[in-house]
């Protein structure tokens, strides 16, 4: 997208605000990364390191937000450039979303390293965080190259992250109502899992905010996002 005005300071200004969002993307993705396998290889080091990043994203968001104002207020901008300082403080948001989710996560790897567990309840986290991501990645991409053509994949991914945490969700639940003694793990894993299926969610309203900032128009409508693990909960309840 070509910038149309001529001000070489309100350019900068905007490359601020997209490097910036461009940082806080590559923390965010690092930090659930790293949360994960903090979690798969019960390292509490790497969870610590985790939590304290999260820093580093709130201070992003709340600086993307004062420069945004300021910037609002001082060149009083329209159309294009407009939705460019609008997307940034939507991005930004979910971004900072993300961070607290993979925060939430690093915070549970000590009570479940502490806990019995079944090894292989990690394979279906590692692919639902791969999943999602993937997911985070490719819409970041498409911000930064200004690109929508791989948009439409997004929101079929989204269901595809649904549909995983839901698979991920019943597993769990049977290996709690096999053995009592996995209960307490599968607990803290349960909501590491709605964390990472929650992130997919921000990636989409990332790739909705990217839509708009190219196109000057809101996505087509789709099915509202849901996974179907109250489903599962229900069948659980009536069960016996």
């Amino acid at each position: 997208m070509q910038s149309q005005h001529t001000s070489r300071s309100f350019d900068e200004e905007l490359k601020f605000l997209a490097n910036r969002i461009a940082g806080m993307g590559g923390r965010a993705e690092r930090m659930v990364d790293q949360a994960v396998s903090a979690l798969v290889n019960a390292d509490a080091g790497l969870a610590r390191k985790v939590i304290d990043d999260d820093a580093f994203l709130d201070e992003g968001q709340r600086e993307i937000d004062d420069k945004a104002i300021i910037v609002i207020a001082k060149r009083q901008p329209v159309a294009d450039d407009l939705r460019e300082i609008i997307g940034a403080i939507r991005i930004s948001s979910d971004l900072e979303r993300v961070g607290d989710l993979g925060k939430n996560i690093a915070k549970r790897v000590v009570a479940v390293s502490n806990a019995r567990h079944p090894f292989s309840l990690f394979r279906g986290l590692q692919a639902l965080a791969e999943l999602a991501l993937t997911q985070l990645k490719d819409v970041l991409d498409a911000y930064a190259s200004r690109s929508v053509e791989r948009l439409g994949f997004v929101r079929d991914r989204d269901d595809q992250i649904d549909a995983m945490y839901t698979s991920l969700f019943r597993e769990l639940l049977t290996y709690m109502m096999e053995d009592p003694r996995n209960i307490t793990a599968c607990t803290h894993l349960l909501f590491c899992a709605k964390n990472i299926e929650r992130i997919g969610d921000h990636a989409t309203n990332i790739a909705e905010t990217v839509y708009y900032v190219v196109t000057g128009e809101q996505m087509p409508p789709d099915r509202p996002k849901e996974d179907k693990s109250h489903r599962v909960v229900v069948k659980a309840e009536s069960a016996g």
